[in-house]
């Protein structure tokens, strides 16, 4: 499975979003990042991709919930949600993943970081203070946003996963594994094309 955390276009067009879903064979879930016109959410709903954007997809007993968009920046771009909103259509998401009882594994497919991870440029931390407030509860957070602070992090139980720009050939493999017992191993991995 391919995950796309957003910044599918660098502010369009959506012929660009279009062409890059086609190139794939490989089941592919999305989200749409800041820099992506809110046209996008569209595109992927007409695309092979699954469009995650404020929703879950159940594969086997893994449960994936995503959220486009980023948290306020200062450049005032076009796919930007206010925090309380970030927190509300999240916490809707997870609790309905971890009250059903055939997942054993909540995979957050967000653009931008939880705060105080994978998220600081030279001025400090700027990811999602909502975001911030689900590690814990979910397994896996896949986001992208912050270009300069590629990397993993583990917050608790909360794997945290920027895999970087793939129009620089970076990327992440990351294996999730039942270890049985409801134990998940799992493991992740930044590569450069």
């Amino acid at each position: 499975m391919i995950l796309i955390a957003g910044d599918i276009t660098d502010f369009g067009p959506d012929e660009y979003a279009k062409k890059l879903l086609n190139m794939f064979k490989t089941p592919i879930m999305a989200i749409p990042g800041n820099c992506d016109p809110k046209t996008m959410l569209k595109v992927l709903d007409n695309s092979k991709a699954i469009n995650l954007h404020n929703t879950s997809e159940h594969i086997g007993n893994i449960t994936f919930i995503g959220l486009g968009g980023s948290n306020p920046t200062p450049f005032d771009t076009p796919f930007e949600l206010q925090e309380d909103e970030i927190e509300s259509n999240l916490e809707k998401l997870i609790t309905e993943a971890e009250n059903d009882p055939d997942n054993s594994t909540i995979v957050l497919l967000t653009h931008a970081p939880p705060f105080g991870t994978v998220d600081e440029i030279p001025i400090g931390h700027v990811g999602s203070t909502a975001i911030e407030k689900f590690l814990g509860r979910v397994d896996l957070i896949v986001c992208g946003h912050i270009h300069e602070a590629r990397g993993i992090m583990k917050v608790g139980k909360t794997v945290v996963v920027n895999p970087g720009m793939v129009s620089e050939g970076n990327g992440a493999i990351i294996t999730i594994a039942d270890a049985g017992n409801g134990n998940v191993q799992m493991n992740a991995e930044l590569i450069k094309a």
